[in-house]
């Protein structure tokens, strides 16, 4: 059965690999085939300089994430079948046994390692690529503040996390996944709550959106959608970069509308104002809890596949490990992590067609409560601002992207325009 496992990995993992060079290579094509004239649809509102920016930055993205898979590839390999897991299990239960600190210390480890391995790519595209492009705002300084908050922040929210996990995983018998599960979705509940008061502040400065035009246009959108929020903030982004956007954050009372101080030099207010009203769509039609409740479900269905596979011999030596006395809650965490994405990446368009579906209902949303002229001039000027190809491959486009492409985007606007002039 170890043997079988093993074929069955290596076989995913290789198809996945062909598979996604595949869809890079169709995207690069499309993207280079179109690369020396504007789509028609956008030849007076798009220079060809800026589309050939984002032809050329789409391009450098896309081989650069190239270089980073080929790196991840040859990380999970040494770390599964080149023996690095085994031999932090080995160093670990040498020295401390198999208690929940092992198990705690032995992902922690393979955690910092992997972070480690991701850090230069990281810096790279910070500082090579967005800022070959005009993007980076971020002094070197800053990208190390971040990383030591994000570090700090991680053992704080990852360490009693693990904690509660491991303890369950000891005490609460054959069911401790449903335990583990319930306390995860509690967990997550609890981050999302604080986040807007206490973890975001970390990162960015957040002061009140001065009042004027445009805080007068945001109130009465929010009057007129029956939106309660905890206040409109404009956020520092521009300190690391230069693309521009709008979020909103927390749940129930505690919700809070941000805009990023880029947006707002970007945009005009009636620009804003439609963009607003796309995220709040996203709210009103309940899109925000509907891809929380699929999280939850998948995670759900994670937990107790970890509990299957973490009672299962096959399992370990499969992937290159041998334990001593065979169990390892900390080292079953790891590979079931690392192999999860193997096997389900073969979904990803799925979870991409349903997410353009949401963008689609959430620009309905925003035309029928502002100004849908507005959201196609924000939306234009944000595709060229953030060099975003406005020539994707089809096949490409549905694997991978969240929203649809700029022609169709814009098409489907225009067409509920005219519907409504009928």
């Amino acid at each position: 059965m170890a043997i079988d496992f093993s074929i069955i990995f290596i076989v995913f993992l290789v198809i996945n690999t062909c598979l996604k060079l595949w869809l890079d290579k169709r995207e690069i094509a499309s993207i280079l085939r179109h690369r020396s004239a504007v789509p028609e649809a956008f030849a007076q509102k798009i220079t060809l300089q800026a589309h050939q920016k984002a032809a050329d930055y789409s391009i450098e993205t896309i081989r650069f994430s190239q270089k980073e898979r080929w790196v991840s590839l040859l990380f999970l390999l040494i770390a599964t079948f080149g023996g690095l897991i085994q031999q932090i299990y080995d160093f670990f239960t040498a020295w401390l046994g198999n208690g929940i600190w092992t198990q705690i210390s032995i992902v922690g480890v393979f955690a910092l390692i992997s972070s480690l391995v991701d850090l230069p790519f990281s810096w790279i595209s910070q500082f090579k690529i967005e800022e070959k492009y005009g993007f980076n705002t971020m002094k070197k300084s800053q990208f190390f503040k971040d990383l030591g908050i994000s570090t700090l922040l991680s053992i704080a929210l990852g360490l009693p996390l693990l904690a509660v996990i491991f303890w369950l995983w000891q005490v609460a018998g054959s069911l401790w996944w449903l335990w583990a599960w319930t306390f995860y979705v509690a967990f997550n509940f609890a981050v999302l709550w604080i986040y807007p008061n206490f973890i975001a502040p970390l990162f960015n400065k957040f002061e009140n959106l001065p009042e004027g035009d445009l805080y007068n246009k945001i109130n009465f959108l929010l009057q007129k959608v029956d939106f309660e929020s905890n206040g409109l903030y404009v956020m520092d982004a521009s300190k690391r970069n230069a693309k521009g956007n709008a979020y909103m954050t927390g749940f129930g009372k505690n919700k809070r509308i941000v805009f990023f101080d880029t947006l707002i030099k970007k945009l005009t207010p009636d620009e804003i104002e439609a963009v607003l009203a796309h995220e709040l769509g996203h709210y009103k039609l309940k899109h925000i809890y509907k891809m929380m409740a699929v999280s939850f479900v998948f995670a759900f269905v994670v937990f107790a596949l970890l509990d299957f596979a973490s009672e299962a011999d096959w399992f370990y030596k499969g992937l290159g490990v041998v334990l001593n006395d065979g169990t390892s809650h900390g080292v079953a965490l790891i590979l079931f992590s690392l192999v999860l994405p193997v096997f389900t990446f073969p979904f990803t368009p799925l979870a991409s067609l349903s997410s353009r579906k949401h963008e689609f209902e959430a620009d309905k949303f925003a035309v029928e409560n502002a100004n849908g002229r507005s959201l196609i001039t924000a939306l234009v000027k944000l595709f060229s601002d953030n060099a975003s190809t406005l020539t994707p491959d089809p096949v490409y486009s549905a694997f991978y992207s969240s929203h649809p492409d700029a022609s169709t985007r814009i098409n489907a606007i225009e067409k509920i325009l005219r519907n409504e002039q009928q």
